[in-house]
């Protein structure tokens, strides 16, 4: 399933009589299943219903029950108990659009978060930049990028919390020149604007080499 699609009102979870499957990537190289394992998984909604359509999802690693997922026009929801339960964590910002979030490999506490939905459409949300949390989102900081409106991606460094990439799709129906792939190494404080083609042209998606972060 693809994570830009995951559900039109929820969330879904692979889930078996015997419980839940999670689905996680994993460093290692593929390994090789019996697919008759896992014929009798089923996806089933996780919600919360009123959640809105959600184009960012992200779980902690070594946390198996704990996920985000930020809406496109509900904020940053969270949940401890693998979405038994789901708690809106960013309801105190101005803005309520989610296009991406990644927590930090290094450190759980540090989460990132891009506002502006990405997914081009008839009609979609705008965002004001990025935001940061460094406890676990229950407090959230500002950090820059504000004209870049869309945001559809976020990488940050497996090994440093404060190395971050960003994909800024920009303004949706507009030329502008905060688009394209950024970078910061403090955490927010300042960002380097490291491939951009022109005003009418923003990025997407990104993503590392497995196991080589230095390759993107």
């Amino acid at each position: 399933m693809n994570p830009r699609h995951l559900a039109a009102l929820s969330l879904f979870l692979l889930f078996a009589p015997a419980g839940v499957m999670r689905v996680a990537a994993s460093p290692q190289a593929a390994q090789h299943f019996d697919a008759k394992l896992f014929q009798e998984l089923r996806w089933r909604s996780i919600g919360p219903s009123r959640g809105g359509r959600a184009l960012a999802v992200a779980g902690v690693r070594g946390q198996p029950e704990v996920y985000y997922f930020g809406s496109v026009g509900g904020g940053i929801w969270k949940t401890d108990d693998a979405g038994r339960t789901w708690n809106p964590i960013f309801d105190s910002q101005p803005i309520a659009s989610i296009g991406a979030i990644a927590v930090a490999p290094s450190d759980s506490n540090v989460i990132y978060a891009g506002s502006g939905e990405a997914d081009m459409r008839s009609s979609i949300s705008y965002g004001n930049g990025m935001y940061k949390s460094t406890d676990g989102g229950k407090t959230w900081t500002p950090t820059g990028l504000e004209d870049s409106r869309q945001i559809g991606r976020i990488l940050v460094d497996p090994r440093d919390a404060n190395k971050v990439f960003v994909a800024a799709l920009g303004h949706a129906y507009g030329p502008n020149q905060e688009r394209g792939v950024f970078r910061s190494k403090d955490g927010g404080k300042s960002w380097q604007k490291i491939l951009f083609h022109d005003e009418n042209t923003g990025a997407i998606d990104l993503a590392f080499e497995p196991g080589n972060s230095k390759t993107i």
